[in-house]
């Protein structure tokens, strides 16, 4: 009975999500196993697929249910004009998979918007507007305060993945959305942001370390504040135009201040004890790194900016950096660290702020079980896994 359901779609949704799939109405017609006319009397307005022929339009389409149901046809989604790469990587076609990837995470965030209205919970209010003509050391203490993070509550973090974990929810705590990409090739992406307001996001590679990924969601977080759309590039040195150079000094320059700040940077015993221009042995960097939980590109580039190394020193550093990255890169190490649990990948595509607001919805019976299967991706059997690691005792 319930596959005689029809699905109260618009043609016009549907029309639109196979184009964005880039699959003509042969080739969707042959991935759900119907024939043509039937798909073009669907886009016709004329009948309507059942709700399992919807679910497997979406299959085919690699997009979530929920999204045949949005009010209108999204915006084409233009966000990936900031995201942070590798300097090895060219510029060129996006892969199917960050594709697809933008596309989900665009979706995601219609539907956050969607299930706060339908609660009739406030969306959260989305960072302050900051530009270019703000002294970065200045903004980013601002921004430390913000975030309320301070100096001892930072070098008390017991590792990196509680350093990571606390910025994270720090950054979703002044409204907004933070998510991982689980399937995309670290050599193409590392991360980008969506600016639109409100409910900005700020998208992460999970295949990154940890302390790559803490630079990535700050850098970002510059980006959402400062409006701005431009390529999001982790080499300064890169031949970029010289306002998307500006625009990537900054938030790198914005980004290891919040993480190593001044003044409390200056006052290490370690620095205080080496003459400007002296060449400073691994062991010393890679200390300061641990104390502050960064990658040593970070304290190298504020030693650079206090003038406490030379730029000859700074570029030998950062190249040897990058031929170790490289090499990890090649042995797959960052991956190692990836256990694919169907509920931790959920929850860490996702972000437990839009889980939250997903469950709520559910709880308050303004979605189906098999819209919160749809949102979050999962079969249903997870789902238990999910609110006892997201909500705890609730």
């Amino acid at each position: 009975m319930s596959e005689r359901v029809e699905a109260l779609v618009e043609r016009e949704l549907l029309i639109w999500v196979r184009k964005s799939a880039h699959l003509t109405v042969q080739e969707a017609a042959k991935k759900v196993d119907v024939k043509e006319e039937r798909l073009q009397s669907w886009e016709a307005g004329e009948t309507r697929p059942t709700i399992r022929q919807l679910r497997e339009l979406g299959r085919a389409y690699k997009r979530p249910i929920a999204v045949f149901y949005l009010p209108e046809p999204p915006k084409d989604f233009a966000a990936l004009r900031d995201f942070r790469r590798f300097a090895d990587t060219k510029a060129g076609i996006l892969s199917p998979k960050l594709q697809f990837e933008t596309r989900r995470v665009q979706e995601r965030r219609e539907i956050a918007l969607e299930l706060y209205q339908d609660l009739d919970y406030e969306v959260p209010q989305p960072p302050p507007q900051v530009s270019l003509s703000n002294e970065p050391e200045t903004l980013a203490s601002n921004i430390r305060d913000l975030l309320r993070i301070t100096r001892d509550k930072q070098v008390k973090f017991k590792d990196v993945q509680e350093a990571f974990n606390w910025w994270q929810s720090a950054i979703e705590k002044s409204g907004v959305l933070v998510c991982q990409a689980t399937d995309i090739n670290l050599s193409e992406m590392r991360g980008f942001s969506i600016s639109e307001l409100p409910l900005p996001v700020v998208v992460m590679n999970n295949k990154d370390s940890r302390r790559g990924r803490i630079f990535t969601m700050l850098h970002e977080f510059v980006h959402i504040m400062l409006r701005h759309n431009g390529l999001c590039d982790l080499y300064e040195e890169s031949g970029l135009v010289p306002e998307k150079q500006r625009v990537e000094v900054f938030c790198n320059r914005v980004a290891g201040a919040i993480l190593v700040p001044k003044d409390d940077f200056l006052l290490e015993e370690v620095v205080l004890d080496k003459k400007p221009g002296a060449e400073w042995p691994d062991n010393d960097i890679s200390k300061l790194a641990e104390r502050y939980r960064v990658s040593r590109e970070v304290i190298v580039r504020r030693l650079l900016i206090f003038e406490r190394i030379t730029v000859e020193f700074y570029r030998r550093k950062m190249k040897q950096y990058e031929q170790e990255y490289v090499e990890l890169r090649r042995l797959k190490k960052f991956e190692q660290e990836w256990f694919p649990m169907p509920h931790r990948i959920a929850i860490i595509n996702a972000g437990s702020p839009f889980i939250r607001l997903v469950l709520d919805s559910y709880y308050n019976k303004r979605i189906t079980a098999s819209d919160l299967s749809d949102f979050l991706n999962i079969k249903l059997k997870h789902v238990g896994r999910i609110e006892q690691e997201v909500l705890g005792g609730r």
